[in-house]
């Protein structure tokens, strides 16, 4: 009896111990996404390599332009990038708009997909590379393997903005504009000013906003 007692005590703490190492790592999973990078902060990751769709190795301090880079969290499916029908035209049509700005302003752009939860199913590399082709896109559409350089930036949104002039400082972070329904309505375009406000080295008169979309498809 007292074998048995010892066995179902040892049997007891193995399933504890277990639960434990679990709840251990779930919490090492949600804390391994920093808080959302704050302005003046300097650009996370930057040597990180990662895979554009044209089998390039990318990395964004290799891409940072003469006055800037603009990061984009991006993804394939979400209605706040690619639309929804008659309801909203989505912010993807936008992109080549804000690209050509960009370059105007001396600053790069590229759009950064951390769906990995979707990797192998919508947001696989395959799929960004059909997707690319069909929306036109101008300008890098590369994989974040393991969300890491979310993780870094605190992003939680696609798509979610940061810009950064050359020297790596964010000088903006949140919203595309005011309106995803239809540009027609668009009030307020505050990526559009702050890449006028980087190019000409002058401050940004709007740096935050609240990032709109659909949540970034993290494992775990």
């Amino acid at each position: 009896m007292k074998k048995i007692r010892i066995a179902m005590l040892a049997a007891v703490a193995a399933v504890l111990a277990l639960g434990m190492s679990s709840n251990v790592s779930a919490q090492a999973n949600v804390g391994g996404m920093a808080d959302e990078l704050e302005i003046g902060r300097k650009l996370p990751m930057g040597d990180h390599v990662m895979l554009n769709i044209d089998g390039s190795k990318y990395t964004l301090n290799g891409d940072m332009g003469e006055n800037g880079l603009l990061v984009v969290f991006s993804c394939n499916t979400c209605p706040f990038v690619v639309g929804n029908g008659e309801k909203s035209e989505g912010w993807e049509g936008r992109y080549g708009e804000i690209h050509q700005a960009a370059q105007a302003a001396g600053i790069n752009m590229v759009l950064v997909n951390s769906n990995e939860a979707k990797r192998d199913g919508d947001d696989s590399f395959r799929a960004m590379q059909k997707h690319a082709e069909l929306a036109g896109y101008t300008m890098p559409y590369v994989v974040d393997a393991g969300h890491q350089v979310a993780d870094a930036f605190g992003a939680m949104k696609t798509p979610h903005v940061y810009l950064f002039r050359a020297d790596g400082t964010l000088m903006y972070r949140g919203a595309i504009d005011d309106n995803v329904q239809t540009s027609q309505k668009v009030r307020e375009t505050y990526l559009l000013d702050a890449l006028e406000a980087v190019g000409k080295g002058q401050k940004v008169e709007v740096s935050t906003t609240p990032a709109l979309g659909c949540s970034i498809k993290r494992m775990g």
